[in-house]
């Protein structure tokens, strides 16, 4: 349960909300969320408020994902800086702009920056099937790779894409009709 803070930096559907759900499972942390969308400094000082809190009378430390961290304001993130320094609050951040430009410095520094690439056509594919498994449909050959190439690496928009073409397929095989009726929604 050695964690340090995290900053997730890929485009979108490649798993940094998944990352750190599957870490928050495996430590003993409690774990809090904060979206920079609609979370402001209240809230901030709120989960520190909680995670002093928790420390004090149970010894528990606390791990915060921050969804798309590079919309907080630099008076947004300054409010995280101390808990982090002090290592009250664990972070995860996940952002699709590059923390370098997008992330205070002293945060960024007290952060490990793991980079996401695009998922391989091959694993949106072999994603998709179990996606597919899931529905109890098949598909015709070359709708889960033309699928996977229009989607460009994102597992979210191909397992979206791949659930409405099941949703428009009369019987149990997804054909290329049904694949590009969902790819233009």
């Amino acid at each position: 349960d050695a964690l340090s803070s995290v900053i997730l930096w890929g485009p979108p559907g490649t798993g940094k909300t998944t990352l750190a759900e599957i870490i928050a499972a495996t430590t003993q942390r409690e774990f809090e969320r904060l979206s920079a969308v609609t979370s402001g400094v209240k809230d901030i000082r709120e989960v520190i408020e909680r995670a002093n809190n928790r420390i004090g009378q149970y010894g528990k430390s606390t791990l915060v994902f921050i969804d798309e961290i590079h919309r907080f304001s630099t008076t947004q993130q300054d409010a995280l800086l101390h808990a982090v320094e002090s290592g009250l609050l664990t972070i995860i951040g996940a952002t699709t702009e590059n923390p370098a430009f997008s992330v205070n410095p002293a945060l960024r520094s007290r952060s490990t920056v793991f980079r996401l690439n695009p998922v391989p056509e091959e694993s949106l594919v072999s994603l998709m099937m179990r996606g597919l498994q899931a529905e109890g449909k098949s598909a015709e050959d070359g709708v889960l790779v033309l699928i996977a190439k229009r989607c460009t690496g994102d597992a979210r928009q191909a397992l979206t894409a791949l659930e409405v073409a099941c949703a428009v397929t009369e019987g149990d095989v997804v054909d290329a009709t049904a694949a590009a009726a969902a790819l233009d929604t």
